[in-house]
């Protein structure tokens, strides 16, 4: 039973994050507060994403795992904000974001990739 509620339960993020990821700041339809409260959650997404690698960088060799796991969120995170660039030009803090979702990210878990088959190689 339980496997069934968490597909249920995934259906929010699911929605609420596909119209967010399509539709931008206009998910929220002007209202100052939901947008407060939206960049909020986000942002602690973001800063345990941040904990999370920070973590597992210190025993890459038995926390590579988690490369593997959050390096395409953030991926993804950073194909919707390059989506973002047909409507509008960000200013310059989240166009380097971006250069750290579609770039380096990917080049860090290519290099803990390739680190963890020369270890156990």
């Amino acid at each position: 039973m339980t496997p069934w509620l968490i597909r249920l339960a995934c259906l929010v993020p699911l929605l609420a994050g596909g119209a967010g990821a399509l539709s931008g700041a206009g998910f929220l339809r002007g209202d100052a507060a939901a947008v407060d409260s939206h960049l909020r959650y986000l942002s602690g997404l973001l800063l345990g994403i941040g904990l999370a690698f920070a973590w597992a960088s210190l025993d890459l060799r038995r926390r590579g795992w988690v490369f593997d796991v959050l390096a395409p969120i953030v991926v993804l995170g950073g194909l919707f904000r390059l989506l973002g660039l047909l409507w509008a030009v960000p200013p310059l803090p989240h166009v380097l974001a971006l250069g750290m979702e579609l770039v380096v990210t990917p080049l860090l878990w290519w290099t803990v990739r390739r680190g963890k088959a020369a270890a156990d190689g």
